[in-house]
């Protein structure tokens, strides 16, 4: 990937480029296709590859943007709290136990919230649940902090509670909004989210923009409030063992969200900010991805071949990797 202004890259007859290769024993067995952009410090397109302005769904990495509209709404979250707002936490004890407060500190219990029943999002976590025989709740679905947030903000405004999803909402109309305002664009379509909620689609280049604005805006407001709690508690944003968390512990300043079906957006405190999505919706590539593209923005530190590590094995041994292939 170059870094000079303005690459464009794309496969024949529209086919999106290869960003991802698995490799087993030598033999590359495997390519995932997506697109890229990369934003220069002015915010100009800097890196394009593939398709980066027709609408995709950024799924969880539109959470800022939410957060920042429940901020609008008036909920006066701060530290731990907002940046679970944001957050698609892995299911562990420190995330569970302060969704359970935050609905307490406003009259509310985890009957109210609208999150379908799930297991943890951590696999590690998923299998000590499990083995304590609980069963899927929908206190544990990764989404849960975001939801009580949001009840939160209703019960504080009077606004109905067992509504608080429908897009027609003020809340709802507020997070639209938010999504607009930070991205620059319209957005071109709406659906429903794997918790419940809507879901607003934006292109890759108004993803990124969004999460450029979230740094650069100034302080006090909204999204700056959003991006300094991330940044700050990034371990309630994610989880002790995702590379979200890792990144924004190692990287001062970076902001950074995953979001299912293979996204990613990442903005430097300087005003350079990243977004892609692989057409497959596999999760598996997204750290060999971002750890090429941070590396290849002149990002240094350890933390990238942390994240970058992708091992496959055979036989309980490794013989290969995914790997970024551009």
């Amino acid at each position: 990937m170059s870094t000079a202004p303005v690459t464009e890259g794309s496969a024949p007859s529209g086919i999106s480029p290869v960003l991802a290769e698995v490799v087993r024993s030598g033999f590359v067995e495997g390519r995932h296709r997506g697109s890229l952009v990369v934003l220069a410090a002015d915010g100009s397109v800097q890196t394009a590859l593939g398709d980066v302005t027709s609408p995709v769904f950024p799924r969880s990495a539109n959470k800022p943007m939410q957060a920042a509209a429940i901020l609008r709404a008036g909920l006066d979250l701060s530290g731990e709290r907002l940046a679970l707002a944001a957050a698609s936490h892995s299911g562990e004890g420190f995330h569970l136990d302060l969704v359970q407060k935050m609905l307490s500190e406003h009259g509310l219990s985890t009957d109210q919230l609208r999150t379908p029943p799930d297991l943890p999002l951590d696999p590690a976590e998923a299998e000590t649940y499990l083995a304590s025989g609980r069963v899927r709740e929908s206190l544990t679905m990764n989404c849960s902090g975001k939801h009580a947030a949001m009840l939160a903000a209703c019960a504080a405004n009077g606004w109905p509670l067992e509504s608080y999803l429908h897009l027609e909402h003020p809340l709802q109309q507020l997070v639209l909004d938010a999504v607009r305002s930070a991205s620059g664009e319209p957005v071109e379509h709406i659906g429903t989210d794997g918790c419940g909620a809507p879901l607003m689609a934006i292109s890759l280049t108004g993803l990124a923009r969004s999460f450029r604005h979230f740094v650069l805006a100034g302080e006090g407001t909204p999204e700056r409030r959003v991006a300094d709690a991330m940044r700050a508690h990034p371990e309630y944003v994610a989880g002790t063992r995702r590379p979200d968390t890792w990144l924004m512990q190692a990287v001062p300043g970076v902001l950074s969200k995953m979001g299912a079906e293979a996204v990613q957006a990442v903005a430097l405190p300087d005003g350079r900010a990243l977004a892609f999505k692989v057409d497959d919706g596999a999760t598996r590539t997204l750290g060999p991805i971002l750890a090429r593209v941070l590396g290849e923005m002149g990002v240094e530190s350890p933390v990238l071949a942390r994240i970058g590590e992708a091992p496959l094995l055979g036989g309980a041994e490794r013989v290969g990797e995914i790997r970024a292939a551009f």
